[in-house]
């Protein structure tokens, strides 16, 4: 199993250090972009099921990709 923590800077040594005491844990720390990533990602899924209980509105794909054209 994965687990996501976010912990204040300050904090995060002292953090790491307790998890690798943990048996069968192992932490790894993640850069500033793959955290930024990570949190893209986490927002687009949110707003995928956000659309599919239609709560938001979606544009076509079409739209989408001629938006990115224009980029």
């Amino acid at each position: 199993m994965k687990i996501i923590l976010d912990v204040k800077d300050e904090k995060a040594s002292f953090m790491m250090e307790v998890l690798k005491n943990f048996k069968g844990v192992k932490a790894t720390q993640l850069t500033g972009h793959k955290a930024d990533v990570l949190e893209g990602i986490k927002e687009a899924v949110e707003e995928v099921k956000l659309i599919k209980q239609g709560k938001l509105k979606g544009i076509p794909a079409k739209d989408l990709l001629n938006e990115l054209a224009i980029i």
